[in-house]
């Protein structure tokens, strides 16, 4: 059982998730805490550091990349992604940093466990504040496939 965020931290963060989704996409996601920490889809997100460390996972995303919250909330997000795939996530990034968000896009991931799997059709956005503060980045997607 993985532990649970503090409930303040999750309900703030879940209304920043959401009002920056609709900001920088025009589409709406629930603003609802619980709604979105128990989504069927994976939502993560990291901050503005040098080398960001996610400071939010849903659920779906602990389950799927094998991680409890507290382990996942002190994780260098670059270590999502195998060290082949680094630079190809740093491009994309970048891109996000530039453009917004992007709406399709598909990559490698990698579990605690060291097994691959493929993210598709995952919409990427910077993450701002009410003020237009970048406060990091955020990923959203449900679609997976197992790799060998």
């Amino acid at each position: 059982m993985t532990a649970m965020p503090d409930h303040k931290f999750l309900r703030e963060h879940s209304i920043l998730l959401a009002d920056s989704f609709e900001r920088v996409t025009g589409q709406r996601l629930p603003a609802d805490a619980l709604t979105l920490y128990s989504a069927p889809f994976a939502l993560v997100s990291h901050g503005t550091q040098a080398d960001p460390v996610f400071n939010y996972a849903n659920v779906f995303a602990q389950r799927l990349f094998g991680y409890t919250w507290d382990e996942f909330i002190t994780l260098p997000s670059r270590l999502s992604a195998r060290e082949p795939e680094r630079d190809e996530r740093a491009r994309l990034l970048e891109l996000v940093t530039q453009q917004g968000y992007i709406g399709d896009y598909c990559g490698v991931r990698v579990r605690r466990d060291g097994t691959l799997f493929r993210i598709s059709h995952a919409t990427v956005w910077k993450v701002l504040d009410a003020q237009g503060v970048l406060r990091g980045q955020a990923a959203m997607f449900s679609e997976v496939e197992e790799l060998q």
